[in-house]
């Protein structure tokens, strides 16, 4: 199916069966609504294409993804006065969950952070490819909220509930090699081999019977979609009150600050 379309902040391909989608929002690939929904109409194209049996996630710049962007006056980037939070909207959540129909085999090519919602976008692969450099951050309650993009389902199905908590309730950095200790990431190479190995294995995937693996992970994925679909509703709820209290605000000035926050629990 070409000619591919093109998009404003992802760029898209296909060769020898293994689709390509890449962030282009350099360096940090923050996130929003557009963002989550250019990924979601590429998946789709992609899922309806048989010739793609495999796809690379990947992004340009120092990072995979760092979440949202607070750095406007402690806003994240679709927020105005009269309303509450856009970044952690249903609406954007709902496009969250369409990312994890997608029926083939994904790959995430981390080569540097990937912080909160940046985390759950490299949730949605079924393979993550890091490196020394790579980063995974779950820095919700650093910030004063809730964990979002259903993480609170993705994260312990993939490491466990207590390492999971572990990393909600510190919001510790998880470099590279322990990201492949925990089970968080699969593979580590050098940062320069993050894309081509990630591309690799998604080819060696994609050599097998596409009906065959087309069930298989339908199998072992069965149930996730649906339970992605209900954690965003819980965690837009508790985003939702949370974006509006002064601790947020506190964490979002510490962040950009690059201080310790000083919460007082209202």
């Amino acid at each position: 199916m070409q000619p591919y379309p093109t998009y404003p902040d992802i760029g898209v391909s296909l060769a020898d069966r293994v689709a390509v989608v890449e962030l282009r929002r350099p360096p940090n690939n923050f996130f929003d609504r557009a963002l989550i929904q250019q990924l979601r109409e590429a998946f789709e194209l992609f899922d309806g294409d048989d010739a793609c049996r495999a796809l690379v996630l990947c992004a340009e710049g120092k990072n995979f993804c760092s979440g949202a962007d607070f750095s406007k006056d402690g806003r994240a980037q679709e927020r105005t006065p009269a309303q509450p939070l856009q970044v952690g909207s249903n609406n954007l959540y709902k496009e969250a969950v369409r990312l994890f129909r997608f029926s083939k085999p994904i790959v995430a090519a981390i080569q540097g952070a990937a912080v909160g919602g940046g985390l759950g976008l490299a949730m949605v692969a079924d393979f993550r490819v890091a490196c020394p450099e790579a980063r995974f951050v779950a820095n919700f309650t650093r910030l004063g909220t809730h964990p979002g993009f259903g993480l609170t389902v993705t994260l312990p199905r993939l490491i466990g509930t207590m390492q999971a908590e572990m990393m909600f309730y510190t919001g510790d950095r998880i470099p590279g090699e322990k990201a492949v200790e925990m089970g968080l990431a699969n593979l580590l190479v050098p940062l320069v081999q993050v894309r081509s190995v990630a591309i690799e294995l998604a080819a060696r995937i994609a050599q097998n019977a596409p009906l065959a693996l087309s069930a298989t992970r339908a199998t072992m994925r069965r149930g996730l979609a649906d339970a992605v679909e209900a954690a965003t509703d819980h965690e837009f709820v508790e985003q939702d009150w949370l974006f509006r209290t002064r601790d947020f605000r506190e964490g979002v000035r510490a962040m950009a600050a690059r201080e310790i926050p000083d919460f007082q629990g209202h």
